[in-house]
């Protein structure tokens, strides 16, 4: 039976209202006589928080249905229709999209209110919250969207506020590179995305293109096409959630405001890929080659991104290099048929890591503006809310029990084990005990030891409760969301798993109890190891190290941007030096070329009647009216 409310609409219309109606008082008070910060603020908050509460009613909504059921549809209008193709532009709300409603709207309203206090005094206050109501507005699309192709419109919508906010601070070109990094990396993504689609529409054609006119025909898709759209629209999944190879402008992304950073990393952007391989789990479990590939790449960028992150200075790289392999872990998820996993490894991340950039951003806020850990210290005496919250952040991050992180965590690795994926799970717990490591050398660099640059120390203090409260928030549900999904062994019944059944095509293999145990204990393990070698490193003061050897390999991140630099834009600027060369004198200038020509010719042919005496002028008018009284004696007769 299909249900049909009109009010899913209002869930990313609200932020998107605030965004153009924010927009336009920034754009015609700014100059003249600014709004003040709360306004705008108050303005801003508005919409995701109502928001929040349409998603609650959606969730309750659909736990009144039978599971079989649990959907509802709005098609606001007929979006196109070209031949066989037909598409509205819907929304559609189930048990996985109602639980992406939930963390985005509420991460996001969070995230909303910290910035208030985070970017006080900015010249851009204005035009910084409608960028931030316009980023939230189009992942709601994405998530709500009924097909592949309003998913894209939220797909590119957050492509573009990615943009705007990573190069917000516009007037320092680091940023500004960094934000067209981060569009040209996600416009080779989205290319494979847009193949994908276009493969599975000539695939299924007239059948529908809707997710539940693709689930119901999926089986009539050839294997090899059905490998290729998994495989294309992975590449697109790459480059909105940072992995092999497209991982690049993540990191980099860091040059924006921190809150647009625990924006990205939370509640929006790189968990789209995610939730779009999850999302078409209909398709990805049908062919589980493309499942595989997706796990290993998933997998190999955690690991890669855990030894970056092992040597990063900058507070906010650290973490977003966290980000980077914490996805790993949930394509890792998604890739083993474990999607439920996956996804609330996303959903206890948002918690978690929107904590410690939050509360990376307090650090920073106490600190003008100083990032690189090295030059910190001491700071839990200073910060105590600050140390406190983000402490449980990096707890639940490492993997500790019973953080949020160990649960999901652990659940995607016990799958990966479970289904036979040894050398996945292998990778994974390896990937546990550096990610203690690191989480916890960047907490005992920058709040235990001593003050490394006194007079910031002797300056620094805890930001207001705007932006201390969200942290305290955030803290709460990084130490017990992970008990809204515990399993069986722990007394569980796998809430989360079975509320997004009827959306996912999984199963749940079936093991001992020791055999369960012991993929525990091998992970509380790592995590032991892990935080104990940070502990007997960095536990009682560190000073910076010279790095040499495999340890300057990993700070520099392998040359991977030296060598993409070198290989592809390099050699591609040339090439285009080449063409425009050509282009500019031959194709450019041909049009300026040649009308200055005909000028030049129209005037010489023209200048011999220009003599310079009045007798041949009064001539010239004598033959001019002769010739007009006869034209007009003709017209008479």
């Amino acid at each position: 039976m299909e249900h049909t409310v009109t009010y899913l609409g209002f869930i990313p219309l609200l932020p998107l209202l605030g965004a153009v109606v924010i927009g336009l008082l920034h754009m015609f008070t700014c100059k003249k006589t600014p709004l003040p910060e709360l306004f705008y603020g108050a303005l801003a908050c508005i919409g995701p928080v109502l928001s929040f509460f349409l998603a609650l009613v959606v969730f309750f909504q659909l736990k009144g249905l039978p599971a079989e059921d649990r959907f509802l549809t709005h098609n606001v209008f007929t979006w196109f229709a070209v031949g066989d193709l037909h598409v509205d532009m819907g929304f559609l709300a189930d048990p996985l999209s109602s639980l992406m409603l939930l963390f985005v709207t509420f991460i996001g309203s969070l995230i909303h209110i910290y910035s208030v206090g985070y970017m006080a005094g900015d010249e851009n206050f204005g035009k910084f919250f409608s960028y931030l109501n316009l980023f939230l507005g189009s992942m709601l699309i994405l998530v709500l969207g009924s097909g592949p192709v309003v998913m894209f419109v939220g797909w590119e919508g957050v492509g573009l506020c990615s943009y705007l906010l990573i190069s917000f601070y516009s007037k320092d070109t680091d940023n500004v590179l960094a934000g067209n990094k981060a569009f040209i990396v996600n416009r080779i993504g989205d290319l494979g995305f847009v193949l994908g689609m276009s493969v599975l529409f000539w695939a299924i054609g007239a059948s529908g293109f809707d997710y539940l006119s693709l689930k119901a025909n999926v089986a009539g898709i050839p294997p090899g096409v059905g490998v290729a759209v998994c495989l294309l629209l992975f590449v697109g999944a790459c480059g909105k959630s940072a992995q092999i190879p497209l991982y690049v402008w993540l990191p980099d992304a860091m040059a924006g405001p921190t809150p647009v950073s625990a924006l990205i990393h939370a509640a929006t952007m790189v968990t789209a890929g995610v939730y779009m391989v999850a999302r078409f789990s209909f398709l990805y479990a049908h062919y589980p080659v493309a499942g595989s590939v997706v796990a290993w790449v998933g997998i190999l960028t955690a690991l890669l991104a855990a030894i970056f992150g092992m040597f990063q200075k900058d507070i906010k790289k650290i973490l977003a290099y966290s980000t980077v392999s914490q996805l790993g872990y949930m394509f890792a998820g998604v890739g083993v048929a474990a999607y439920s996993a996956g996804i609330f490894h996303v959903f206890t991340h948002a918690f978690f890591k929107a904590l410690l950039f939050l509360g990376a951003g307090s650090v920073i806020y106490a600190l003008h503006h100083e990032q690189d850990i090295w030059k910190m210290g001491g700071l839990k005496e200073k910060l105590p809310k600050t140390y406190m919250t983000m402490l449980v952040g990096a707890f639940a991050l490492a993997g500790c029990p019973p953080f949020a992180g160990f649960f999901s965590k652990d659940e995607i690795l016990f799958s990966a084990l479970a289904t036979g994926h040894t050398g996945i799970w292998l990778i994974g717990v390896l990937v546990a005990g550096m990610t203690a490591y690191y989480t916890f050398r960047m907490i005992f660099l920058v709040f235990h030891g001593t003050p490394r640059v006194q007079e910031s120390f002797d300056h620094a203090h805890e930001p207001p409760a705007v932006m201390t409260v969200p942290l305290i928030i955030l803290a709460v549900g990084a130490l017990f969301a992970g008990f809204l999904n515990l399993p069986g062994i722990f007394g569980g019944n796998l809430n989360v798993s079975h509320w997004l059944a009827p959306s996912l095509l999984e199963h749940h293999p079936h093991v001992s109890v020791w055999f369960e145990l012991l993929a525990i204990a091998t992970s509380v393990a790592a995590f032991a190891i892990g935080i104990t070698l940070a502990y007997k490193k960095f536990g009682q003061g560190a000073t910076e190290p010279e790095f040499t050897g495999f340890a300057k390999f990993g700070y520099h991140k392998f040359y991977v941007d030296e060598i993409y630099n070198a290989v592809f834009v390099q050699p591609y600027k040339a090439f285009g030096s080449v063409i425009s060369r050509f282009l500019e004198p031959n194709v450019t200038d041909l049009h300026i070329k040649l009308s200055t020509w005909l000028y030049q010719k129209a005037g010489t042919a023209f200048k011999v009647f220009q003599v310079g005496y009045v007798r041949i002028y009064a001539i010239y008018m004598v033959i001019g009216l002769s010739l007009m009284s006869l034209f007009l004696s003709q017209t008479i007769k």
